[in-house]
Parts: C-alpha cells; sequence; structure tokens
C-alpha cells in the first residue's frame, strides 16, 4: 500500500486522463505529462506490458512524482493478435477514421463467428524512475469486431467492438456505462486494489 495525492499520467490524450481521472476517484489528482513535457518517449516494447513500464518511468523521470502509465489497444483474433500494441498508429498515424477502415478493409470477408476481439489495458504505476517493482495491473474486454461502425461516443476502435453483455457497440455505451465495463475498468479496479483505495 502506498500513500499518494499526486499522480502523473503518461499520456498527452485528454480523453484518457478523464477517464481515468474518474475511475480513480478524488483521493488521488492526476496530473498530465502535457504539463511537464510534449515529448512522446519512443515504444520500443513488444508488449503493453514493456511499453507501459518504458512510458511510466519516463513520465516519472521527467515529472519527478510517481507516474501511471496506460499501455492499450485492440487484439483481434483472426489477426493473430493485431493491431496490439500498434493499435493507435495502425493505418500509419492518420487517426481513427483510418485505423478503423484499415481493420474493416482487413476482416472484409470474415465471418462473424472468427472476428472475435479484446480491448487490453496494462496499467503500470512506478513510484520513482527507477523502481524495481512497478505494479502491473492488466484488464480485457472481449467482444467481436462489427462489420460496420456502430455508436457516436468513445474514441479509438469504440465504434468496431461489439459489446455483447450490452447488446450494442463500445461507442453506444454512455461514458459512465464504459467506465464499468471496459478493459481500462477492469484495470483499474485490480490496481485501486494494490492502492488500498477504497
Amino acid at each position: 500500500m502506498m500513500n499518494l495525492t499526486q499522480l502523473v499520467l503518461a499520456s498527452h490524450n485528454a480523453g484518457k486522463l478523464k477517464e481515468l481521472q474518474a475511475m480513480l476517484g478524488e483521493s488521488v489528482q492526476l496530473r498530465s505529462i502535457g504539463e511537464f513535457s510534449n515529448v512522446e518517449p519512443d515504444e520500443t516494447g513488444l508488449s503493453f506490458v514493456e511499453n507501459a513500464i518504458l512510458k511510466a518511468r519516463n513520465a516519472a523521470r521527467i515529472s519527478g512524482l510517481p507516474a501511471l502509465a496506460d499501455d492499450s489497444g485492440l487484439a483481434v483474433d483472426f489477426l493473430g493478435g493485431a493491431p496490439g500494441i500498434y493499435s493507435a498508429r495502425f493505418a500509419d498515424g492518420k487517426g481513427d477514421a483510418a485505423n478503423n477502415a484499415k481493420l474493416l478493409e482487413a476482416l472484409k470477408d470474415v465471418p462473424e463467428a472468427e472476428r472475435g476481439a479484446q480491448f487490453v489495458c496494462v496499467l503500470a504505476l512506478v513510484r520513482h524512475a527507477d523502481d524495481p517493482l512497478p505494479i502491473i495491473c492488466e484488464g480485457l474486454w472481449h467482444g467481436r469486431i462489427l462489420p460496420a461502425a456502430s455508436g457516436e461516443h468513445g474514441f479509438g476502435y469504440d465504434p468496431l467492438f461489439w459489446v455483447p453483455e450490452r447488446n450494442c457497440s463500445s461507442a453506444e455505451l454512455s461514458p459512465s456505462e464504459k467506465n464499468q465495463l471496459s478493459h481500462r475498468a477492469r484495470a483499474m479496479v485490480l490496481l485501486r486494489q494494490r492502492l488500498g483505495l477504497k
């Protein structure tokens, strides 16, 4: 158990900051790495875990604060786990719409039964840049890839991700519903337990 009042989030993504702050609660203030630096570290890891630790260490080094990093993405069964750690830059960094279009194209003739996928989130928390014992929490959210986008909420691959337990796409969930079900929510439940947050 560690006593934390402030954490720096190793992300410039305002949506992610808002989502994670809502899940963490009010006892810990989450600050963006953007307050300290605009430089993104090279994500040279080959797994979500490696990249999350790399980003957390970098954020702790730059800010001097304990740091939380989230490395997350979409792993599609038919594509052998791709786009995986390359989810955000699947279409060469051209953004969400291009990523979604490329994914639909890759699965064009794949039947529904073979379109299984999971959103993956790995949260890594380090007390300082050289912390030998990072806290690692993983969340998986199972679903499948729709043949066409549906819904207006969320970001990334949400419009293509079918959520079986709600019978709709992730982009059709309200933000509060998504914050209870998502891969990030599942990882955060584990992190809150590890930190002793009620």
